[in-house]
């Protein structure tokens, strides 16, 4: 199961709360997916396609924030903003 090096991108830990609560769903699914297939390379395209999926549902819950509240000082103090502060 844990032999698709990509499974690590579907991590959340590193996430607030809001984010990870996103992203879970995705990261529940690449593990079904990679247990329950035979390492097919099709197995690769579809977490690879997942991931992507995954990637911009994260991010239209950023650009919402955005739209919101464009601030730049909130958006450096949460989310994606504080990732690239490190």
């Amino acid at each position: 199961m844990n032999d698709y090096p990509i499974l690590q991108f579907f991590t959340f830990d590193h996430l607030p709360e809001h984010l990870a609560d996103v992203s879970r769903p995705f990261a529940d699914l690449a593990e079904v997916i990679a247990a329950e297939t035979d390492g097919d390379p099709e197995t690769e395209v579809a977490l690879r396609k997942l991931l992507e999926a995954k990637d911009a549902a994260v991010r239209a819950v950023v650009g919402r924030e955005r739209r919101t509240d464009p601030s730049p000082s909130a958006h450096l103090q949460s989310g994606l903003g504080a990732l690239l502060l490190k």
